[in-house]
């Protein structure tokens, strides 16, 4: 500016020009001066702009998740309409992003949780879990640094990530164990063991399951009418979420061959506060891993369906005590008791007890009361429990088996003991042991008579003849 007042004031002095011929040349000069600088400074402004702007090339850590192997991830994340959001966070800032490997979110990952992740009206929740797994800053894993440090994500939340002393590196507790998987020069991509879930995705998706079991609509029928009094029923109160079943558990089992068909309801019911199958599979493995009773988890599982029955029956709330017997005193069963229709099942049914008993309760009881009878799946009969040297014995007679090993499997729903004999109940020992006592008497009974020689014989005719062969032991 100062140099183009020194031209205007030059100008005037030299030549001697009217005050509007002046305001003419300013405004050329203007023209000539200004523009170029305004031009420049735009064209400056643009380019700072275009360098901010969150523009991806295809050398961006983003485009190489999405053509990476990690296709879960990839796939959630664009479900979850967060390309746009990450492209501004790469176009500020480096990145590391931390992914899960495929199996972590296709088998390992509970099906329910994946469902509640999908739904649309948990895509915050997806949201967050995912951008959990981002930190803002370019993390490298390749130093040999030991220390913990904790990292923000772009959830808000932290994750920490600690150095073992065998080289191994966790983030949240999860195995980093593919470091450096993808670099670029906007990010870098590590591949981890497992998903990492924040506590405000857990929260929710326990509010949501918790409501779902609550707010669920159940159908009711008409209204009963009390013949007695001409007033309406009042309904049962309802039981509290893991409360005993109301009724006994006769009632829920699959009908069999000394069962009634249930009139109550059957296994299956709406809540399933308890996952009984999954409690019964790791009973059998853990008879499996503990030896020796490799037999009875056979019977369970390939002869009969009871282990499915009894999962059935502790997802309704009913708790199993298992008299298990190990596989020596399996072994002394004779054929014909497992061949015939529904032996095993009822051989299996006398040894549950539909109660939750351990080695210390049931000791406690014998110590106390002397004998105990508990009740067995097998109506109507029960099993007898009573102290002998020192530990507990069941049955009765030859037929008793003492508590062998104690406490095997033990998870508050499902008690194992390991007895060593196969229980009977008393009615059948007691014919078992009649019939091979019958036959006994009948053999002693049938002796072959001692057959008299020819010659005795015709002496005995010939004294008969003289009326003699009364004075002869032999003859009569």
């Amino acid at each position: 500016m100062v140099l183009l007042r020194t031209i205007i004031r030059s100008f005037n002095s030299f030549y001697s020009v009217s005050m509007a011929e002046t305001r003419k040349l300013i405004s050329f000069l203007l023209l000539i001066f200004i523009f170029p600088l305004q031009l420049t400074a735009s064209l400056q402004l643009q380019g700072n702009n275009a360098t901010h702007s969150g523009q991806i090339n295809s050398n961006s850590v983003l485009v190489a998740l999405l053509d990476s192997h990690y296709t879960e991830l990839a796939e959630l994340v664009e479900k979850a309409l967060l390309l746009q959001p990450l492209e501004d966070a790469v176009g500020k800032h480096s990145i590391t992003i931390f992914a899960p490997k495929n199996e972590a979110l296709e088998r390992d990952l509970d099906p329910e949780f994946k469902r509640f992740l999908l739904e649309p009206g948990n895509l915050k929740s997806l949201q967050t879990l995912l951008l959990h797994h981002i930190v803002s800053t370019r993390i490298e894993l390749n130093r040999t640094a030991t220390e913990s440090t904790q990292h923000h994500t772009l959830s808000s939340d932290s994750v920490e990530l600690t150095s073992h002393d065998s080289g191994d590196k966790f983030i949240s507790q999860s195995k980093v164990i593919h470091p450096n998987a993808v670099d670029r020069p906007d990010g870098v991509i590590h591949g981890i063991e497992r998903l990492l879930i924040p506590r405000s995705v857990q929260q929710d998706f326990n509010n949501r399951r918790n409501l779902r079991s609550i707010l669920a609509v159940r159908p009711e029928g008409a209204p009963e009418v009390d013949p007695r009094t001409n007033r309406l029923k009042k309904p049962a109160p309802a039981s509290k979420p893991g409360s005993p079943p109301a009724l006994p558990v006769y009632y829920a089992m699959a009908p069999g061959p000394s069962l009634a068909p249930a009139p109550a309801p059957g296994p299956g019911g709406p809540h399933h506060h308890f996952n009984g199958e999954k409690q019964v599979k790791d009973f059998i493995q853990t008879l499996l891993h503990y030896g020796g009773y490799n037999e009875m988890a056979d019977i369970l599982v390939n002869l009969t369906s009871l282990a499915t029955e009894m999962g059935r029956l502790v997802s309704e709330g009913y708790v199993l005590t298992v008299l298990a017997p190990n596989d020596e005193a399996m072994a002394k069963l004779m054929t014909d008791q497992l061949s015939e229709p529904g032996a095993p099942e009822q051989i299996i049914y006398y040894h549950v007890i539909p109660e939750y008993q351990t080695e210390e309760s049931m000791y406690n009881a014998v110590r106390r009361f002397g004998k105990i009878s508990y009740d067995t799946l097998r109506l109507p009969h029960k099993v007898l429990a009573q102290e002998a040297d020192g530990s507990v014995k069941f049955g009765h007679g030859d037929g008793s088996a003492y508590l062998f090993d104690p406490d095997i499997y033990t998870d508050g729903r499902i008690s194992v003991q390991g007895i060593d004999g196969v229980l009977f109940p008393p009615e059948e020992t007691s014919t078992k042991l009649s019939e091979s006592k019958r036959n006994v008497e009948v053999a002693v009974k049938q002796k072959p008579a001692t057959r008299r020689g020819k010659l005795l014989e015709v002496a005995c005719q010939m004294l008969g003849a003289f009326g003699q062969d009364s004075h002869f032991s032999t003859c009569q």
